[in-house]
């Protein structure tokens, strides 16, 4: 059924994976075929995690798919762990996910439905990331990215492939997914729909113990919640850069260097004569020489060209190479033998007959070798520079492949190392949130999470003069923490759990309470400990949208509860109980033309193109057959999370 006002208008989360290949998904979640039709004896073998009907989902399959989705999920969330994908329930939808996927491909080929290698072909062409500097698309690009991302064309076509068979059967389903305005206006009238009621909450430490527990009882809490301790991957960083004052080669020009160099550039530093002019391009000789002779009786040029139908464009100011470039040797040359103020002879070029006026003539005199000196000798050290800097960066990376450690270099080249403190994925300081990570580590800490201990790499911080030697010296792997190093932190947490047990027992009296008609603010007063005040509240759906992705779980509670009715609440992590009392629902006539009434029909029709799209989805599934090897999962399961 539609989720209307659970989910607040929103779509289906596991539809946009199930759908990603409709819109020609990005190549990172490709891993293999999964159109393998080919035929095998259930669902038994270690080899496989499900049979969608003779089609298998192989355990390797599942397991590069679980790697490909966490490498996508961390770049939102870089301290993410494998195991803590796993424990959220990651692993379960990539699977249904993959099962869905193949349901849809393999009802599709049943069926006649194909998508051939022309389709797929020009899908693979229209990507933008595969367009090359001329906007066409690009072999190399394509070939680039298959590698990057550890993949096979036969791969990324087969996904492709089972895109445009899920548009052919999924698109349809879509099209009748229709409202009527009257069902819009009433669910618009949600929005509109004012709550009037109290909140009111009941701390865990109110009622939490104030002695220690003892080992037995830390122990066992700790067990059952050592999920909650895991210690993000944290890695010690060496490392130390240098520049331009590394060099040791004399890089100032001489002056048999810089002599050679005027001499190498002669034409550069001899006399030169550029110009401005505004030309007009025509079809024939005829239409140029009438026009230059109007120009020439005193005709603005401009007016000239537009009353023949023509439009004037100003160049320059340019030279005659740069002009017989752009135009033709032919043109040039009239252009340069034409005195200031005059028009030009007509000439031809590849346009058309050219009628050119020269606007401004700006003569440059000769450069004397000891004119040109300075320009030549500033010109030459920077050359000299940057290829020494080129040589040592380049030997620095020869000898750092070789398997010089990073002490060995930073001798070398008269440079200290520096060692961060403990650094996690996302670019904190373990242990010490208001510290900032090193300026020049902010480019390399993904490539140091990637890395081997004591393997030093070579990075460029500002091209062409800084870089950046690093390794990684010490490596904490993302495991849950030791009780004897969290014995405080955990002891805290059993007081809470603890006090919550106490509190919900508080909070269940209160709701008795309420149902004999105390008012909620009397009824906590009851409670016998030092308790928060009540909130009022009184708002309307609409305001509660505004809270987005924050919405404080209390209000939610208050917006899916009966009139007049009180409902308790667990807050997170055991800090105690909220008690939710609706005292009223105030819901207003919307009228026909109300702002509300388009958008909210609109999301109306998306959601229910969801539902159709995954009741059709799951019709397929039920038709061909799926079967779950619930060992094999387990295995891989385990294999994930390190428990072997």
């Amino acid at each position: 059924m539609i989720q209307f006002i659970r989910k607040l208008f929103a779509s289906k989360l596991g539809l946009a994976i199930t759908f990603a290949f409709i819109g020609l998904i990005a190549l990172a979640f490709a891993s293999s075929d999964v159109a393998n039709t080919g035929t095998f004896g259930g669902v038994s073998g270690a080899d496989r995690v499900a049979v969608v009907g003779d089609t298998k989902i192989g355990t390797a399959e599942l397991n590069t798919r679980m790697q490909s989705v966490l490498t996508q999920v961390r770049e939102e969330n870089p301290t993410l762990t494998m195991a803590g994908f796993v424990q959220n329930k990651g692993m379960d939808q990539v699977l249904d996910q993959l099962i869905d996927r193949v349901a849809i491909s393999a009802y599709a080929r049943k069926y006649g439905l194909r998508a051939g290698d022309n389709l797929v072909n020009s899908e693979i062409i229209q990507l933008p990331a595969f367009r090359g500097p001329n906007g066409n698309f690009s072999q190399d690009i394509y070939q680039q990215a298959l590698r990057q991302q550890g993949l096979t064309d036969a791969l990324v076509r087969g996904d492709f492939a089972d895109g445009l068979l899920a548009q052919q059967l999924l698109q349809p389903a879509m099209l009748a997914t229709k409202f009527p305005d009257a069902v819009a206006r009433r669910y618009a009238a949600l929005l509109k729909e004012r709550r009037q009621g109290s909140i009111g909450f009941i701390p865990s430490g109110a009622f939490a113990p104030t002695g220690d527990p003892t080992n037995k009882q830390l122990a066992d809490f700790y067990d059952k919640n050592r999920g909650q301790y895991i210690r993000p991957e944290r890695r010690v960083i060496r490392y130390a850069t240098f520049g331009i004052d590394s060099l040791k080669t004399n890089i100032e020009p001489s002056t048999a260097e810089v002599a050679a160099r005027y001499q190498r550039d002669a034409a550069q530093y001899a006399a030169s004569e550029s110009r401005t002019v505004t030309q007009l391009i025509v079809p024939t000789q005829q239409a140029a020489n009438a026009l230059r002779d109007r120009i020439n009786a005193g005709t603005p040029m401009a007016a000239a060209a537009r009353e023949a139908g023509f439009s004037t464009a100003t160049i320059g100011p340019v030279t005659r190479e740069e002009l017989a470039r752009q135009t033709d040797a032919k043109v040039a040359a009239a252009i340069f033998s034409t005195a200031q103020g005059k028009v030009a002879e007509p000439a031809r070029g590849a346009l058309g007959w050219y009628v050119v006026r020269v606007d401004n003539v700006t003569a440059v005199a000769a450069l004397t070798l000891a004119q040109a000196t300075p320009e030549i000798t500033e010109q030459l050290r920077i050359e000299k520079r940057n290829a020494a800097f080129a040589d040592l960066s380049a030997r620095v990376e020869e000898e750092i492949d070789g398997g010089a450690p990073l002490s060995q270099m930073a001798d070398e080249l008269g440079v200290e190392i520096t060692t961060a403190p403990a650094l996690t994925a996302d670019g904190r300081v373990y242990g010490n949130p208001q510290a900032s990570i090193p300026p020049q580590l902010a480019g390399a800490l993904n490539t140091a999470f990637q890395m081997e201990e004591g393997e030093p790499q070579l990075a460029e911080l500002v091209r062409g003069t800084t870089y950046l030697i690093f390794e990684v010296s010490d490596i904490a792997p993302s495991a849950t923490a030791p009780l004897n190093e969290i014995k405080e932190q955990v002891t805290v947490a059993w007081r809470l759990s603890e006090g919550s047990r106490l509190a919900k027992a508080a909070a269940e009296k209160v709701i008795g309470a309420l149902g004999k008609g105390k008012s909620l603010s009397s009824a906590i007063g009851d409670v016998g400990k030092p308790m928060p005040p009540v909130d009022q509240i009184s708002m309307t759906r609409r305001d509660l949208a505004q809270f987005g992705a924050q919405m404080p779980p209390p209000l939610a509670l208050m917006f899916s509860m009966a009139n007049g009715t009180s409902k308790k609440l667990e807050a997170a992590n055991n800090l105690g109980w909220f008690i939710v009392d609706l005292d009223q629902i105030v819901v207003e006539d919307v009228a026909p033309d109300d702002e509300l009434v388009a958008p909210t029909k609109a999301q109306l029709e998306s959601a229910l193109a969801d539902e159709y799209t995954e009741q059709l989805t799951m019709a397929m599934r039920a038709e061909l057959g799926v079967e779950r090897n619930e060992s094999a999962i387990a295995a891989i399961r385990k294999q994930l999370v390190g428990d072997n």
